[in-house]
């Protein structure tokens, strides 16, 4: 048998439909330090032209790994072949120099004495994949290990957050078999990431410029450098954003970079959760045991119904954006209202001021009950008149219509509607003069909205969206490490982000 050595953490899939694309592809990865390679050879119209490829890769990077895969079509593969020919194809790519291959589960427990024969020249990957849900997998664990092998690689589709728990839990409930364990999908993103610090042998990624070959895989530079995959441990502590949509949130870009910054070990990875999953996702996150996260569209007010303890003030609002677990208990509060009231101090005297909130949902409550326990004279005005008035009522404030607020003049005005948010980048919640001398933005998405440009141009004072992003996941680090937050970090982080963001969205 031959020498076994430990396989790296990340697998670059390579599953393009030509050998040049393959080459050039397997060559940026290389060359940008990724040295672990899976030869998607049944993507090619001639897989015996790939086996020739991982030979003239390896001529030219000898230190690279490469996992040598040729499914069969009948198992989700793109390969044509019998049985006999993708053996056959397995040897040749062994001998060409591939390090490890990869035989789905339905091929190798045919012929498990010619697997094992090609297990004494190579590591022998048996897969098990489910593309339409997680069954129950002792049942799958069963029948894999009846097939010697040096990995078994469980793949499963996620349809509710436990579905990623359960994938996860298996490498970690199985230390002593060599486990490669995954959730397709979006809302199996997170296995991707911390599976293997929880014991799974490696995990997947896409190409840096290329589509990957399964749904929810990233790039290996965002595993290492967004998510830190090389750098956090078993013990790490896990944090989150709980959204619907989660995909496009900045928060994983500000969170990680902050815990960089203070050398915490921990991990923040977006949550993809609908709105009929939060039972499922607290399950979910007693198992994993997730230490805290935040909480955004659409979830602020139901999540509160699971929580253990609210906050008077989260309570007051009606909304909880972030929360943590103390003693077992899973605890709310809400750091978007002084997210509010902290930048706009700094401007005006609260307790003096008078300010319009556009706006009736939670982020409107929030600011409205922030600014009026600092003194702040409140209006309210927005769309639907019944909400107005009951936020109005909340916080001492008066109901105005949309006339009524433009002939009145305010110390600030806020932006607590979507109007303005990507892609509608030309709203505006006001057409001509803003009738305020501050003027505070909630979107962050573009950088500036129109609403700022338009108020710049009219020698308004501005907030834009991001200062109050920042403000509100500073308070959310604080309270979940104890740790000063480091402002200059998440700052850039986020400018970082939404500025790539937003190169990205103009392209579209």
């Amino acid at each position: 048998m031959s020498q076994r050595r430990a396989l790296p953490k990340i697998c670059i899939a390579l599953g393009l439909p030509d050998v040049p694309r393959l080459l050039e592809q397997a060559r940026r990865e290389a060359d940008s330090g990724e040295n672990f390679l899976e030869f998607r050879l049944d993507y090619l119209p001639d897989p015996v032209a790939g086996v020739r490829a991982i030979e003239q890769f390896l001529d030219e990077y000898p230190n690279c790994t490469i996992l040598a895969t040729c499914r069969r079509h009948q198992n989700h593969g793109k390969f044509n072949g019998s049985i006999d020919d993708q053996l056959k194809i397995y040897d040749l790519a062994i001998t060409a120099g591939a390090r490890a291959i990869d035989i789905e589960i339905e091929t190798a427990e045919l012929v498990p004495e010619r697997c094992a024969a090609l297990r004494t020249k190579a590591q022998l990957v048996v897969s098990w994949h489910h593309f339409e849900t997680t069954p129950p997998l002792d049942p799958v664990m069963k029948r894999m290990r009846k097939v010697p092998a040096d990995v078994y690689k469980i793949v499963s589709t996620a349809r509710k957050p436990t579905d990623v728990g359960r994938i996860l839990a298996a490498s970690r409930q199985s230390p002593k078999i060599p486990l490669v364990t995954l959730a397709m999908g979006e809302l199996g993103f997170p296995s991707r990431v911390l599976s293997p610090a929880l014991g799974a042998v490696y995990t997947y990624a896409a190409p840096a410029h290329a589509l990957g070959t399964a749904a929810g895989q990233i790039n290996a530079r965002q595993l290492r450098s967004l998510y830190r995959m090389d750098k956090f441990t078993k013990a790490a502590k896990i944090f989150g954003v709980v959204a619907d949509p989660v995909r496009h949130s900045v928060s994983p870009y500000v969170h990680n970079r902050a815990f960089q910054s203070r050398r915490i070990d921990a991990v923040y990875v977006p949550l993809l959760v609908s709105a009929n999953q939060l039972r499922d996702f607290f399950q979910f996150a007693e198992g994993l045991p997730l230490s805290g996260f935040s909480v955004t569209i659409p979830h602020k007010r139901r999540i509160m119904r699971y929580l253990d303890h609210v906050d008077p003030l989260a309570k007051r609002i009606g909304a909880v954006n972030t929360v943590w677990r103390k003693a077992g208990k899973w605890r709310g509060t809400n750091t978007d209202a002084a997210a509010v009231s902290g930048p706009l101090g700094k401007l005006v005297k609260l307790s003096t001021a008078s300010a319009l909130i556009v706006g009736n949902g939670g982020a409107a409550r929030g600011a409205a009950c922030a600014l009026a326990d600092a003194g702040t004279k409140i209006a309210v005005t927005g769309r639907n008149a019944d909400r107005v008035r009951a936020l109005a009522r909340l916080v001492g404030g008066e109901a105005l219509t949309h006339e009524q607020a433009l002939a009145r003049h305010f110390d600030a005005v806020i932006n607590a509607t979507p109007v303005g948010m990507w892609p509608n980048v030309n709203d505006c919640i006001f057409d001509g003069p803003i009738p305020g001398e501050i003027v505070f933005d909630m979107v962050y998405n573009p950088l500036e909205t129109q609403l700022i440009r338009r108020a710049r141009a009219q020698g308004k004072q501005v907030v834009p969206g991001v200062k109050m992003f920042i403000e509100q996941a500073m308070r959310q680090f604080e309270i979940w490490t104890g740790e000063t937050a480091p402002r200059a970090a998440m700052e850039t982080a986020a400018m970082d982000a939404l500025e790539t963001r937003y190169s990205e969205q103009q392209k579209l």
